[in-house]
């Protein structure tokens, strides 16, 4: 649309497309699409200043007609760097491999403000409906304008949901991803499990509640995750420790809120923090405990995790926590932690810390990634988490309850979310889930704020790659905001999969699972599994599609 010296071009987009602002727009427009009732459904809309036009045009309002039984919300796709988008062995499915400017986050626009254009720039606004679970099955068309500061409308497009009248199934999948409450203190300048630091935990825990994380990493003890040997990082500890010569006790009031806060968002399972080292499980986790009335810490690097006196800790602890969740019904909700991304040579090592846990544990889950399946085969760990390109061969072995994990080592031939992966890598993991009938995924980067081995803090609006460490895109899901956490395209993208999941699990009740098979299938000459990942953003979306219509069948069958 033209108006005055400028144009102002728009187009309707899938949530799946990434748009760049220095390049053209790859992908055809995309106007219509069907959805489930309670199912939150985005879409975009790209749009460039154009003309004579020579300054940025700012203060553009943006509104949205339509009769949607849905809450609507309107975010910009703001611009994240990356100087370390990609290993350079790569594979080919990539979008680019270059440093540069890379679509990301989410930022909420501001009626007062609106949105800017750029000449010759391309952007795009984020368009997300969170469906009512009893909404009317139907066409809705959603008409969204464009207006200058002045009133003047400069730009319109129209895109059509259809509502099918069937009900988005709960998640079966248990799925965590690892909230880090030390760069939250860190990052807002808060003392740790200050009033201040509880608010922000609350609302990034429900930010990650929202987008069906329902297990929550549970620092029991500062979490000995990504930090340099012979480090540390702040202590998170929500257990009390007294200690009183080779005695201990322990104080539960601060896990109490923090099982509170979880049941009050909907997050139903609890993962306990790792009770020895990660990459081995050569030493203790940082405990801090008071001792003759000073406060200090009484294990850590120093200690040889198979020795005398963590023993005899973990002998005295692992009771009384025990108690404590049965004290509050959460027998079924809790998991334990042994030691994250143990080696084949770390065998002897976490066998002994295995040992030492399993005479209290052994009617919990103990989750454990890792990709050796000598450890499953030794007995070492019930329920092992193997990285989606390991996988294979637990499952040939038929591990029930079976996980998975990606991290920054699964880049190729596999999902994953980097920042110049496209959304449809990301997406297509939901499928893959369904295919393999996983009972749980892992992530271990939902607000990772520091560097690669946590030596310091990093602006993750400036720092994308933990200090040129891990791929952009790895380390975490959500940005820190003034008010709470800046969701990303990642994050977004990531939930669609597992909506996905939900729906074709509710096919499946309808119609069995050999035909859902089929028909996510279709047009995959080599099947789908996790080293087989569709790149092609058409097919995925026109699957989905495809499983909508199969359920408005179903209901038709039902007579519903």
């Amino acid at each position: 649309m033209s108006s005055g010296n400028y144009s102002f071009q728009t187009r309707c987009l899938s949530s799946l497309t990434k748009v760049f602002a220095d390049e053209e727009l790859q992908d055809l427009p995309y106007a219509n699409a069907s959805a489930l009732q309670g199912e939150t459904y985005s879409f975009q809309i790209a749009y460039r200043l154009g003309g004579p036009q020579t300054r940025t045009l700012k203060s553009i309002g943006v509104r949205i007609e339509t009769d949607l039984p849905a809450a609507l919300l309107i975010r910009s796709v703001g611009l994240a760097p990356s100087e370390f988008p990609c290993y350079g062995d790569h594979d080919g499915h990539v979008l680019r491999s270059t440093p540069g400017l890379y679509p990301d986050p989410l930022f909420p626009v501001h009626p007062n403000e609106g949105i800017a254009a750029v000449p010759g720039q391309w952007r795009s606004i984020w368009i997300t409906a969170e469906i009512d679970s009893d909404a009317k099955a139907g066409n809705y068309p959603i008409r969204v304008i464009f207006e200058s500061a002045e009133g003047e409308r400069i730009g319109e497009e129209a895109f059509e949901l259809d509502i099918v009248g069937a009900r988005l199934p709960e998640q079966k999948l248990l799925h965590t991803e690892w909230l880090h409450t030390d760069c939250l203190a860190t990052y807002y300048r808060v003392d740790i499990f200050s009033e201040a630091h509880w608010i922000w935990i609350e609302r990034y825990m429900e930010t990650a509640s929202r987008h069906g994380i329902n297990m929550i990493l549970t620092p029991i003890f500062t979490p000995p995750l990504d930090t340099q040997v012979g480090g540390e990082r702040p202590t998170v500890q929500l257990v009390d420790v007294v200690k009183d010569g080779d005695r201990y006790t322990f104080g539960f009031g601060r896990l109490k809120r923090w099982v509170d806060l979880c049941e009050r968002h909907g997050i139903r399972f609890l993962e306990f923090s790792h009770l020895f080292t990660q990459w081995g499980a050569a030493h203790a986790p940082k405990i801090m405990a008071s001792e003759n009335g000073q406060y200090k810490q009484i294990f850590g690097w120093e200690t040889d995790a198979s020795g005398r006196q963590y023993a005899a800790f973990l002998d005295q602890f692992l009771p009384s926590l025990l108690q404590f969740i049965r004290e509050h019904g959460l027998e079924a909700h809790s998991y334990f932690h042994v030691s994250d991304e143990p080696g084949l040579n770390h065998l002897p090592t976490y066998r002994s810390a295995s040992q030492i846990v399993a005479k209290h544990l052994a009617d919990y889950p103990v989750i454990d990634a890792l990709s050796n399946y000598e450890f499953y085969e030794q007995g070492l760990v019930r329920n092992p988490i193997p990285a989606s390109n390991h996988i294979r061969e637990f499952q040939e072995n038929g591990i029930p309850n079976l996980w998975t994990y990606y991290c920054c080592s699964q880049y190729k031939q596999v999902s994953n979310r980097f920042f110049n992966m496209p959304s449809v890598r990301n997406r297509v993991i939901g499928m893959q889930l369904y295919k393999g009938n996983i009972a749980g995924f892992l992530h271990w980067g939902y607000n990772f704020w520091y560097s690669q081995y946590s030596k310091y803090p990093i602006d993750p609006y400036r720092v994308t790659d933990a200090g040129l460490a891990f791929p952009s895109g790895d380390a975490f899901v959500v940005y820190p905001g003034e008010d709470g956490p800046i969701e990303s395209i990642r994050l977004e993208v990531f939930f669609e999969a597992l909506q996905d999941l939900r729906a074709l699990q509710l096919l499946e009740s309808m119609i069995g699972r050999e035909r859902v098979l089929q028909l996510v299938e279709e047009g995959l000459p080599e099947g789908l599994d996790f080293d087989v990942c569709p790149t092609d953003t058409a097919w995925l979306l026109s699957r989905r599609e495809a499983v909508n219509r199969a359920i408005r069948e179903g209901l038709k069958t039902e007579g519903r």
